[in-house]
């Protein structure tokens, strides 16, 4: 993975950088030693490591402003920093960079439930905004496998989604306002607690722009009451074909289940070792969930199962109680854990139409084949968000190679497919060198243009969403003297 030469004067200035941030920030909210900062040195995506020049926690919107004001004055490139849960390389330093954590900022500062809003500081993780609001019964809709640990500012840097965005959609469908400092220290409040705020969508240029424009600080969020009730049903099937054809059926049946998920045969094994779910043994799983009242339920139910038995399913079970449901859910939200204990993997996120589930698993298992990797689909099968994990052996040379080279004919075939690069894990580094197989030049300089505005030194995040052919003439940035 190439990334930019480290600049020597930025490493050579690293003792007046720390010394003009430690009148804006307290010692322990600086890091400087080399054994810590390579706490930092990558996010969920293992294979690239690169310990930054440093890093700084700050703890208030002004304090993040003060930071990104110096860093722009010395010419030093910042990576915003969440939880470090991206799977895309999002949170990859640079040598010559500064990590910006907003870890320490996890804070709710207001609630309000008549209008169904809560604001918070954008360090605090996704699970515990629903915890602030159960009480109420209320929650917070995106529910991204990694919830419990990933923070708000990564959700709205990549976008996230969740098991639950059929129904309630992803984290721009739930965003109603920020406060984003800019890379000048300016900070800016778009949106707000209303629907659509007048002028340009800024909002939803900023939701999905990973990092690139500003850093987020704190998060206008919608909440929602919680459903009267909710049942998942469990099905089997001979084939992930068949089981891609039945999602297709119901999606086109007009029915919106809340969540369909998808899972085969090497991931349901996975899950089952780890979890002990009670899951069948087949060749693909459906997890189909709906909510409402408990007529609604039975009804959604009834028209999702003979659907289901159309495709002639070989298991087809109803979850009878709140155990039962518990049950079938802990088996497919362990799914990345329970790969990870046999085996190293990369696990990609491109989009689909639905109709093409039955072609695209079909490609995947034949290149499987060709690239001799093995391949586990776990996945939203309801929005055609797939998240195929490729098995490969960190300690074999050129493994690592060959599952990346396999990753990009899968997210190139989804491209192809109608569909796009990304569906909620972001470009990152990941797919960065792709972009040119969905965007013609045309639309990337588009894109460029909107990141000159907010960030015209070229200093949020580098490296990161456009390929460096495209934009090394816009990053050669001088270092400012002393």
């Amino acid at each position: 993975m190439d990334m930019p030469t480290p600049n020597p004067a930025i490493l050579a200035r690293k003792p007046a950088l720390v010394a003009r941030l430690a009148r804006v920030l307290s010692d322990d909210a600086i890091i400087t030693d080399e054994i810590e900062t390579r706490a930092y040195e990558c996010d969920a995506l293992t294979a690239y490591r690169c310990p930054p020049l440093l890093a700084v926690l700050p703890s208030t919107t002004q304090q993040v402003s003060d930071v990104l004001r110096i860093c722009q004055d010395e010419g030093v490139p910042v990576v915003p920093r969440g939880s470090g849960t991206s799977l895309a390389g999002g949170a990859l330093p640079t040598a010559d960079s500064v990590i910006l954590g907003v870890a320490r900022m996890n804070q709710v500062l207001e609630t309000d439930y008549d209008n169904r809003i809560i604001r918070v500081q954008s360090g605090r993780t996704n699970l515990s905004v629903s915890g602030a609001v159960e009480e109420e019964a209320f929650f917070y809709a995106p529910d991204p496998s990694s919830q419990l640990a990933c923070a708000i500012a990564g959700n709205i840097a990549m976008n996230s989604g969740g098991a639950h965005c059929l129904k309630y959609g992803v984290t721009t469908n739930n965003l109603l306002g920020v406060t984003m400092v800019m890379m000048d220290g300016t900070i800016v409040d778009i949106g707000g607690a209303h629907l659509d705020a007048g002028g340009l969508d800024l909002l939803g240029v900023i939701c999905g722009s990973e990092g690139q424009l500003g850093v987020v600080t704190e998060a206008t969020l919608r909440i929602l009451r919680k459903p009267e009730g909710a049942r998942p049903v469990l099905m089997g099937f001979d084939s992930n074909e068949v089981a891609g054809a039945c999602v297709s059926d119901i999606i086109k049946s007009g029915i919106l289940p809340v969540a369909i998920e998808f899972m085969d045969r090497p991931c349901i094994r996975a899950c089952e070792a780890f979890a002990k779910a009670g899951y069948p043994d087949c060749e693909a799983l459906l997890i189909v969930e709906v909510e409402g009242s408990p007529g609604e339920i039975e009804w959604q139910l009834q028209q999702i199962t003979e659907i289901a038995r159309r495709h002639n399913p070989v298991a087809l079970r109803e979850a009878r109680d709140a155990e039962e449901a518990g049950r079938i859910w802990l088996g497919r939200k362990s799914a990345f854990g329970a790969m990870g204990q046999i085996n190293d993997y990369m696990c990609l996120d491109g989009t689909i139409p639905v109709s093409s589930l039955p072609y695209v698993l079909r490609r995947i298992g034949e290149m499987s084949r060709d690239f001799g990797l093995d391949v586990a689909n776990v996945f939203h099968a309801g929005d055609g968000n797939m998240h195929p994990l490729i098995l490969f052996d960190a300690n074999k040379p050129g493994d690592l190679e060959t599952c990346e080279a396999f990753g990009a004919e899968i997210l190139k075939l989804c491209v192809e497919a109608g569909g796009c690069l990304t569906g909620e894990h972001g470009v990152g580094v990941e797919k960065r060198d792709l972009m040119l197989h969905q965007y013609d030049p045309v639309d990337l300089e588009a894109q460029l243009m909107v990141k000159d505005v907010f960030d015209p030194k070229w200093l949020l995040n580098p490296a990161k969403v456009f390929p460096l052919s495209v934009t090394k003439n816009r990053r050669d940035v001088p270092v400012a003297a002393e």
